[in-house]
């Protein structure tokens, strides 16, 4: 007995989505836990896995077609065909045709179709949840000299392609915005929610350390401007320039700030900068009395 195991992340450009990779891994635990070795059809851009174009038939006993809509157009027309004579499994599946008119499963574990609905098995496979990054990034700023923008941004693009993290691109800019963000308290509410943000914008820095969201700094221009000298006044460590900073100081500073601690600063940075505005907004008051 194997299995081959496929859904709509077997077929390129098909629209597969995380909810379908999510129970394919849900079916495929549920192969192993009944041992039952299986196969999983891949098409790119997903790695490993087998192409269901070029395996043999006769090798599988059973064929788990797994998520989402499931009709009688292409590939399915050609998908099936290759396949008969298997065992025809569906699980999660929202049924395009009433069931009296068109079945072609030995087992139908549907989520949805004229004859039952069912929670999406999505619910029961558990990934590991990976650290939401927002990245601020600063347009070039000509009033600068020995501006480095490019650069800085780009080290920090490197890094993020690299890292294991949903990564959320934030734009604080309004006039006109590449996230779709219209106003300060949009742009301040995503920051906020953030575990970690890397930024090469001061006010990158400053909302997040606002909000207790550890961020890490680079100061586009060489040799440290307002964004190095803004974190020096806020006591932030994690603060570098774009003519200097490494992947290494990227690396270590992004696992310093994934602790508990650095929330605890951030938090502390943001109460130290309370307290000094207290004076200033006195001194103004006075200046108006």
């Amino acid at each position: 007995m194997k299995a081959l195991v496929a859904g709509w992340f077997s077929f390129e450009q098909m629209g597969a989505t995380a909810g379908d990779l999510l129970a394919r891994d849900a079916v495929c635990g549920w192969l192993a836990e009944a041992g039952c070795p299986a196969d999983v059809a891949l098409a790119p851009p997903f790695p490993g896995g087998v192409d269901w174009r070029e395996v043999e038939p006769d090798a599988y006993s059973h064929v788990v077609f797994v998520c989402g809509p499931f009709g009688r157009g292409w590939p399915l027309t050609d998908f099936l065909p290759r396949f008969a004579g298997r065992r025809l499994v569906g699980v999660d599946l929202t049924m395009l045709e009433p069931l009296e008119t068109w079945n072609p499963f030995d087992l139908l574990l549907e989520r949805d179709s004229t004859r039952a609905a069912r929670p999406d098995i999505a619910f029961v496979e558990q990934e590991p949840l990976v650290p939401v990054v927002g990245t601020v990034l600063v347009h070039r700023q000509l009033e600068y000299e020995g501006g480095q923008h490019e650069r800085a941004d780009a080290a920090i693009q490197r890094f993020v392609a690299g890292l294991d993290a949903a990564c959320v691109a934030i734009d604080t800019r309004l006039d006109v915005n590449g996230s779709g963000l219209r106003t300060a308290a949009e742009v301040e509410s995503l920051v906020a929610r953030m575990d970690v943000v890397l930024t090469t914008r001061l006010h990158g820095l400053v909302l997040a350390l606002k909000n207790g969201v550890p961020a890490i700094a680079v100061d586009p221009v060489a040799g440290g401007a307002k964004v190095l000298r803004q974190a020096q006044t806020l006591g932030w460590p994690h603060v570098f320039t774009a003519d200097t900073v490494s992947p290494a100081d990227l690396e270590e500073g992004f696992a310093r700030c994934l602790e508990p601690a650095a929330r605890d600063e951030a938090a502390r940075c943001a109460g130290r900068a309370r307290d000094r505005l207290a004076e200033v907004r006195a001194s103004f008051l006075r200046e108006l009395s």
